[in-house]
């Protein structure tokens, strides 16, 4: 089949790497010439509310999905009426609003942490009055990976805390006292089959993944079940195509719902090294009417991201176990750039290569901030 996918970043590469041993092959809608998908597929340059553009991408494709959720639901409705789309415009139009996504939640039944709509700096300040403080406020849409969001602590904050999401519409969330961060990806196809894999235990910085570890460490039974039961009462409400995913907060009182993405998800990415069958290759699957491979774990997992500079590829594929998955991107402070996995059988020996893999992405950062002071400096 010809698969479409509507974005070409490192998430439509990867789906392609997983697709194209299935006998598939890709055609990709981005704006830009150089993304990391046109590796590996036939490229349309265009905006994604480009009509041309679109019209050239649609054409001839057996089926489409999207690659990230900031595409414009106009965009994906047009290529529905053409072509059998999944997931559904329903999925991608609730992940795309902060608040219609917490109440499509309580509407499943999964809890969710206190929350209000802010559309005015004085409606800030009744949510604080309501909800409290610490707090956060997010931009209501088109934020990711900590863009757009701002912690409150106290009345003195809301002047900045407006400025950072632009004066746009908000959402003001109660600050979550969590022990852990974790995520629950699914899948699901067209005939409702649902496969999970193992729940990941996430370490953030500066609102960006840095790390997963799967399966998640110290969690209980019932966290386990609850999350599964999480993600499968979402993805019948939606009737849900493909893989999706939810962030959770572990507190005492149990699990808090953060977010859901429509799509394959960052913290997933082990699943190419580290389970029978990855994220990438179930969607494709899925999308394409295929039945879906097993999800279960080859060993313990680790992932890291490598962000902002890349460390040395001779030193990363030194690491005993490590498989290093470039996106072919230059480097910047805060993009992306590559993730490593390993997979391993005992934990002290997953433990050593995610310490050697965390001292080496370290070092090139500080080399990399080091070298950009210097630069300054001279300039």
């Amino acid at each position: 089949m010809l698969v479409g996918v509507v974005g070409g970043g490192q998430l439509g590469r990867m789906l392609a790497l997983a697709g194209i041993p299935l006998g598939h092959s890709f055609r990709f809608l981005d704006p830009d010439p150089q993304c990391p998908a046109s590796a590996v597929g036939e490229l349309i340059v265009g905006a994604f509310d480009n009509h041309a553009a679109v019209a050239r991408f649609v054409a001839g494709l057996d089926v489409a999905t999207f690659e990230f959720e900031n595409v414009p639901v106009s965009t994906m409705s047009a290529i529905a009426e053409r072509v059998p789309t999944a997931p559904g415009v329903r999925s991608l139009a609730i992940a795309q609003d902060r608040i219609s996504e917490k109440e499509f939640f309580q509407s499943c039944g999964i809890a969710v942490q206190p929350f209000a709509a802010v559309n005015t700096e004085s409606e800030l300040a009744a949510a604080c009055g309501r909800i409290g403080v610490p707090a956060v406020l997010k931009s209501r849409r088109l934020g990711y990976d900590g863009k757009g969001q701002y912690v409150v602590r106290s009345p003195r904050d809301f002047a900045a805390a407006w400025a950072a999401v632009g004066g746009a519409p908000a959402i003001y969330e109660a600050f979550v006292d969590f022990t852990a961060e974790i995520s629950v990806i699914a899948v699901r196809s067209r005939d409702g089959d649902v496969r999970t894999w193992a729940l990941n235990k996430n370490e953030h910085h500066a609102g960006i993944l840095r790390q997963t570890i799967a399966p998640a460490p110290g969690m209980t039974a019932d966290v386990c079940l609850a999350a599964e039961h999480a993600v499968r009462a979402a993805m019948d409400a939606l009737g849900h195509v493909g893989v999706l995913t939810i962030e959770f907060f572990v507190t005492t009182d149990g699990l808090i719902a953060n977010e859901m993405a429509p799509r394959v998800h960052n913290s997933g990415h082990w699943t190419i090294d580290g389970a029978v069958t990855s994220q990438f290759e179930n969607h494709v699957r899925a999308v394409t009417d295929e039945p879906l491979g097993s999800t279960d774990a080859r060993g313990l997992s680790g992932m890291i991201n490598i962000i902002g500079a890349m460390p040395d590829r001779g030193d990363l594929l030194s690491v005993p176990g490590a498989r290093l998955h470039d996106y072919g991107k230059s480097p910047r402070p805060g993009r992306k750039l590559a993730h490593v996995n390993v997979c391993a059988g005992d934990e002290r020996i997953r433990a050593a290569q995610m310490r050697v893999l965390e001292d080496l992405v370290r070092r090139a950062t500080q080399n990399a901030s080091a070298g950009a002071a210097a630069e300054h400096g001279n300039a």
